[in-house]
């Protein structure tokens, strides 16, 4: 049995979505079987028709990417999840999916499975670090084995050097550059590779 990854993600202007890609690339490319899901767009039409970028993303990967269910988290052995940073915390549509696992943590279902996170902000400090960190605190609740790309690779520091998980600072605008989506094909590779040694064990 091959490793299993689940990126899930939630991405509004596409900046996420570009980095859970990249993620979803890297463990694919140790053999890992690979499932890209997005959880369900929460925010009214208003919102999203109000900002130009966000409806585009939204009508080009509706039919691209399917929608997270619980049945991805079972089929997993190791989890990436991507989310933008609000507040410096995770996003309201990411934060309601997690919030119908409760089922599944009880049944033990996360229990020793690796996982790691990524995020994306307007600004350099505009809550990248601590965005990963309230991600990690599901991840101690589901008893998973936390796996950070830390300071493990030189190509790391070409995108900020954040050892949380890959992060992108948009300015507004800028989608990630290729540096960015390096560490994070990086990360998805040594989240696959972790896995496979814990499978091994």
């Amino acid at each position: 049995m091959s490793v299993r990854v689940a990126v899930i993600y939630y991405s509004a202007t596409g900046n996420v979505h570009q980095l859970a890609k990249a993620v979803a690339e890297g463990a694919a490319s140790r053999d890992a079987e690979v499932r890209l899901r997005r959880v369900h767009e929460l925010a009214p039409d208003t919102a999203v028709d109000a900002n130009p970028a966000w409806r585009a993303h939204v009508d080009s990967t509706k039919n691209e990417v399917q929608e997270a269910t619980l049945e991805d988290l079972e089929w997993a052995t190791a989890y990436a999840f991507g989310t933008p940073t609000r507040f410096g915390n995770v996003t309201s549509q990411l934060k309601q999916f997690i919030d119908l696992t409760g089922g599944l943590w009880q049944a033990g279902v996360f229990h020793n499975k690796p996982a790691t996170s990524f995020t994306s902000a307007m600004n350099r400090h505009g809550g990248q670090e601590s965005t990963i960190l309230s991600m990690n605190n599901v991840l101690y609740h589901w008893g998973c084995v936390i796996v950070p790309p830390g300071y493990t690779d030189p190509l790391l520091f070409a995108a900020g050097g954040n050892p949380y998980g890959t992060s992108w600072a948009s300015g507004g605008g800028e989608t990630p550059d290729e540096a960015t989506l390096e560490a994070a094909r990086y990360q998805g590779r040594h989240l696959a590779d972790i896995a496979e040694r814990l499978r091994m064990s």
